[in-house]
């Protein structure tokens, strides 16, 4: 699970270096999660998980607090959520979490990048068995007081399923349902949150030839690149050639 992760998070991170399309999609989370449960991050969960995920990418508070305001009136944007499913070439199970404010669009332009990469946009509901939903979380090592046996038992109640740490940060992974759970209990422990969002894990992973993840690659950059796509999901398997070749 940790390495899929890690190169999601790397993927993520180039693209999240382009800030005017970072920004987009918070603002985006911001007017779904103020419409969900108003303005209040302090009575509105999902509001303070994107404002804490808005101050891990260097999203100014002006811009955040800009956003929030405008998410409130009643001109805001009526973003609806979806997801997309399909297949790359080789087999490759992708699948795609959207924001958009017109379905027709993001479809038509998800079902053009997968065309021209020579796979297939599926039903809704067709890779649900290959993909797990998870709730996922990263905070600052540095300001844990215990060690992480303890962390883990403290954390139980909150759902933890799984507990990973590296040099920069310890990640928490959680089911699907008990997201809030894990988040009022991290908040309850008094550990700030860097960030937190849902990921879909597969649970099967397919082994492909550097020349054929080529064209797989193409299509992972063509959805993120997408301002109506927030997260895309796969289940190739990341070889150390493949990486190797995506840093060429």
């Amino acid at each position: 699970m940790g390495r899929a992760f890690e190169f999601r998070k790397a993927r993520k991170m180039k693209r999240w270096s382009k800030m005017a399309k970072t920004f987009t999609r918070i603002g985006k989370d911001i007017v779904i999660a103020v419409k969900d449960g108003g303005s209040n991050p302090e009575t509105n969960a999902r509001l303070r998980q994107v404002i804490q995920n808005a101050k891990t990418a260097n999203m100014p508070k002006e811009n955040v607090e800009r956003a929030i305001k405008k998410a409130s009136g009643t001109d805001a944007a009526n973003y609806t959520e979806m997801s997309l499913e399909g297949y790359a070439p080789h087999g490759i199970a992708v699948f795609m979490d959207c924001t958009t404010d017109n379905n027709n669009r993001t479809v038509a332009d998800v079902r053009s990048y997968f065309s021209k990469c020579d796979g297939n946009l599926g039903t809704n509901g067709s890779l649900e068995f290959i993909f797990d939903r998870k709730g996922v979380f990263t905070i600052n090592p540095e300001q844990i007081k215990m060690d992480l046996e303890e962390l883990e038992m403290e954390l139980i109640d909150g759902g933890l399923e799984e507990l990973e740490q590296d040099e920069e940060a310890i990640t928490l992974y959680c089911d699907f349902p008990e997201f809030s759970n894990m988040q009022k209990c991290l908040e309850n422990l008094n550990i700030e949150i860097q960030n937190s969002e849902l990921q879909r894990i597969p649970n099967t992973m397919k082994t492909i030839s550097v020349e054929d993840a080529k064209l797989v690659l193409k299509l992972l950059d063509l959805l993120e690149e997408n301002d109506d796509v927030q997260q895309v999901f796969h289940n190739m398997e990341l070889t150390e050639e493949i990486l190797k070749s995506m840093e060429e």
